[in-house]
């Protein structure tokens, strides 16, 4: 089959493969996943101790719970017994201990062996040492980031500094105090479709003017086609009879405290590689939280956040969550029209990017780099 030469405009995406081949997404389980900070729970949704979720990261699983000092603590999902899942619904509370449910080996919330049948005929067992193996843990943005690396990469050079690559200040997204947020919806999303996909989606807009017309008419530059991530620094702006960031343009609710005059009716987005995107406009705040699962499956889940105030009071968020949960719909049915293609022989060398979607390549050129592929 032959290849059609690349012209000047246009660069190379990353061949089909790198979608469909299960070989090629067990390299991204070990080099991206397990290697580099992962957004793994909110906060707050551990509001008391004993409170856990278990997350998958990469190839492991992982609990992370509130210990009773009131700190977030983060394990791998594993008996050091023989190795059975500790916890195997994905949330719930205990009151003390996490209990293996096979032979009843006994954990503290710090990770420490407490109890295990006949334990005290076995003095010479160091509790510590057979304790439940530590995860590192963060919390940022109101959210605790695990990283399964034996030595984790600088969190502020990797994770933080995507706000200040983006937004080009490092304040700017404090400003939205999103730690101090409180939720008004959750929606998850189970996409049939590779994890990059969805992440190069969200970073351009050549699609927008075609697939979200709503979101058009909110901020109508995107109606050209340049992403608000194609320049650092800028806010897509509201259009002019729009009120706030709400389905029909209709107002919202108050500006965030903190928010400046600068960043008033305006949308900014940003990418956290390698699964995390933050949505910010005045009112709210919206994360993206995405769980590879498998080459041709992503399940993304995703927060609306407000003022305190705003959800204490009942006061009606549809609006406003309607706006991204169609413009999210929209998207994950494009990629999913896309997964199927990556397996013809059409795509066997990728496709092309054009010059406003150029800076899809320098993401890919980042996975090349982690996966060792630079040459591909």
């Amino acid at each position: 089959m032959t290849t059609t030469p690349i012209s000047p405009s246009l660069i190379a995406t990353l061949p089909g493969r790198y979608y469909t081949d299960p070989d090629v997404f067990r390299q991204e389980q070990e080099t991206v996943f397990e290697s580099l900070w992962f957004c793994a729970v909110r906060s707050a949704d551990l509001d008391r101790p004993g409170a856990f979720r278990t997350v998958q990261v990469g190839r492991e699983n992982v609990i992370i719970t509130r210990a009773r000092t009131g700190e977030l603590r983060a394990f791998l999902n594993v008996c050091r017994h023989r190795g059975a899942r500790l916890c195997t619904e994905e949330s719930g509370e205990v009151r003390r201990t996490l209990q293996c449910p096979y032979h009843a080996w006994t954990y503290d919330l710090d990770g420490k062996l407490i109890a295990a049948p006949n334990l005290i005929k076995m003095p010479d067992i160091d509790r510590v040492a057979y304790g439940l193996i530590n995860v590192a843990l963060r919390e940022w943005l109101g959210y605790a980031w695990v990283c399964l690396a034996d030595e984790p990469p600088s969190f502020e050079d990797t994770v933080m500094y995507a706000a200040v690559e983006r937004l080009g200040d490092a304040a700017a997204i404090e400003h939205y105090g999103t730690e101090r947020l409180a939720l008004g919806r959750r929606i998850t999303y189970d996409v049939r479709a590779n994890w990059k996909l969805i992440v190069e989606n969200f970073m351009e807009c050549y699609h927008c003017a075609t697939i979200h017309p709503e979101l058009v008419e909110v901020l109508p530059e995107f109606a050209d086609g340049y992403a608000a991530q194609y320049y650092v620094g800028h806010g897509a702006e509201f259009g002019a009879e729009i009120k706030g960031f709400t389905v029909d343009g209709s107002a919202g609710f108050a500006k965030l405290p903190e928010v400046g005059a600068d960043q008033d009716r305006r949308y900014y987005a940003i990418t956290v590689k390698p699964t995390v995107f933050v949505n910010l406009v005045p009112d709210h705040v919206i994360v993206h939280r995405m769980f590879p699962l498998a080459e041709d499956r992503t399940v993304v889940e995703c927060d609306w956040l407000y003022a305190p105030e705003v959800v204490a009071s009942g006061a009606d968020v549809s609006h406003s969550v309607e706006l991204f949960h169609r413009v999210n719909l929209q998207d994950f049915e494009a990629c999913e029209r896309t997964q199927p293609a990556m397996s013809s022989r059409a795509y066997r060398s990728g496709g092309v990017l054009v010059p406003n979607e150029h800076h899809i390549g320098i993401f890919h050129e980042w996975l090349l780099g982690r996966l060792g592929d630079a040459d591909a």
